[in-house]
């Protein structure tokens, strides 16, 4: 299937219960590079969003009845259809988002990964026996457990990582046997469309796929909506707890924002260290929620490490995503630019100083580091989500903890040490939900465990702890009436 035989004038239909459905509403997808449209799609309206409930409901009926090597097989198909369907997907997540040729190839990667390690875990769906007879009443008594699919999932996601988190939600909840409606980010529809559709050449039960690009008031309705069972959303802080208040009685998975800390202490190789965290602060131009957003450093070293990072910086690629061996592309819209330099413009203005950088040109923003911040500068105390830094110097270890601690966010932070002492201080310290020991907070593999704390989220991605969200556990008592 490739999405370069559909009429590029063409807009790309949404779907609803499998079926490809039109609409009366079209919006654009806009290149951010040339800020000009690449493709439109069409919109659901509310009537659409309606039957894709009761789609995912009735589908819902169906997915929750397939066997684990079922499930395993249709994953294991949709991996191999999205290999065989890599160069369209990469075209898509360059032009749709402006991701770099290099990093949109790796998610594609990524993402048949993702859906690898979902059809495992699809198989692995265990319980545990528990024996009852530790009280006089449970003798002659034991205990099953077992988990079973929660229900039909509504999946929002981000435009950053539009076909990788869409795999990380969309692989488990097939896994677990529930039925799905994927929402995409607006400015990046089109691979959540294309995935859609090799979801069902896969072999998932139709009426169990919805994909419907909407408008926001739509997605809050569904979100509502008693029939979805399971929320999973990745996004910004506002938005995510705004729909957990909307849906108090389902289940939660929020994926949120952060601004990211790393700790560079004096026993740390600065030259690895600036090189990693530049690319950590610099790829996909800064929009990670776990991107390098705040630096401490040991002041025995401070200078030599920011002549480092400087030069680390210096030597990354900026310019055209379609280029391979750029690492530097535009962000995802010139008004996101503009927000984010309004941050480090108020900055200068309260008194930080602009080491790099520090201007813009449309949606392009170059690589920029600031010295002498405060704690509570917006370019600190939110999440800027562009291709800027702040370093700031400490003189003990406690110290770089708490400065990182003094965030509302809580997701992963990076530390450079060779001593296993800070190494279990930090463990045991550092207000996240992971502590990354030389590497820098970015670092994410797809199998492991993510997710954060305080206003960064509530439950874990990773298919094998995303599949325990989607699911819920019940108990068999059995007497053997002897």
């Amino acid at each position: 299937m490739c999405i370069n035989k559909v009429c590029m004038t063409s807009p790309l239909e949404f779907i609803v219960g499998g079926d490809l459905r039109k609409s009366d509403e079209t919006q654009d997808v806009i290149y951010p590079y040339t800020n000009r449209p690449y493709r439109a799609v069409f919109l659901a309206d509310e009537k659409d969003a309606e039957d894709a409930l009761e789609c995912s409901a009735q589908g819902f009926l169906r997915t929750k009845k397939l066997s684990g090597y079922q499930k395993k097989e249709i994953l294991d198909k949709l991996a191999g259809l999205i290999e065989q369907n890599q160069k369209e997907f990469v075209e898509i997540l360059i032009k749709e988002g402006g991701k770099v040729r290099d990093l949109a190839t790796a998610e594609v990667s990524r993402a048949v990964e993702t859906l690898k390690i979902s059809a495992e875990e699809s198989v692995r769906l265990g319980g545990s026996l528990i024996p009852l007879d530790r009280t006089k009443a449970g003798e002659g008594h034991i205990g099953i457990t077992r988990r079973f699919p929660v229900g039909p999932v509504l999946a929002i996601t981000p435009f950053n990582y539009p076909l990788n988190l869409a795999c990380h939600k969309i692989g488990p909840a097939i896994a677990a046997g529930n039925s799905f409606i994927l929402k995409p980010a607006s400015k990046t529809p089109i691979s959540a469309l294309l995935f859609g559709k090799l979801i069902i050449e896969a072999g998932y039960p139709k009426d169990a796929v919805n994909v419907i690009p909407c408008k926001t008031s739509i997605a809050e309705k569904m979100v509502s909506d008693e029939r979805i069972r399971f929320l999973s959303f990745t996004g910004s802080p506002d938005v995510g707890w705004y729909l957990k208040s909307i849906a108090p009685k389902k289940k939660v998975a929020l994926e949120l924002g952060g601004n990211a800390a790393v700790i560079v202490h004096n026993d740390a190789d600065i030259e690895i260290a600036s090189r990693k965290i530049a690319v950590g602060a610099l790829a996909n131009a800064g929009q990670v929620c776990i991107s390098v957003q705040r630096i401490f450093v040991q002041n025995d070293i401070y200078k030599k490490f920011i002549d480092a990072l400087k030069s680390s910086m210096e030597r990354i690629e900026f310019g055209d995503p379609e280029e391979s061996g750029v690492i530097l592309g535009p962000m995802i819209s010139e008004d996101a630019a503009s927000f984010a330099y309004e941050k480090v413009d108020e900055s200068v203005f309260m008194g930080a100083n602009i080491t790099m950088g520090g201007s813009i040109s449309g949606a392009r923003f170059p690589p920029t580091i600031l010295e002498k911040t405060t704690p509570e500068m917006s370019v600190n105390s939110t999440e800027i989500f562009a291709p800027v830094v702040s370093v700031r110097g400490y003189d003990e270890f406690e110290e770089a903890l708490k400065y990182a601690n003094e965030s509302k966010y809580g997701l992963q932070t990076g530390i450079f040490t060779r001593d296993i002492g800070r190494v279990i201080k930090a463990f045991e310290n550092a207000e996240t939900g992971g502590v990354i020991i030389n590497e820098i907070p970015s670092f994410r593999v797809d199998c492991m465990p993510y997710g954060g704390i305080k206003m960064s989220g509530t439950g874990r991605e990773g298919p094998r702890y995303a599949i325990m969200e989607m699911t819920e556990e019940k108990l068999l008592v059995l007497n053997n009436l002897q």
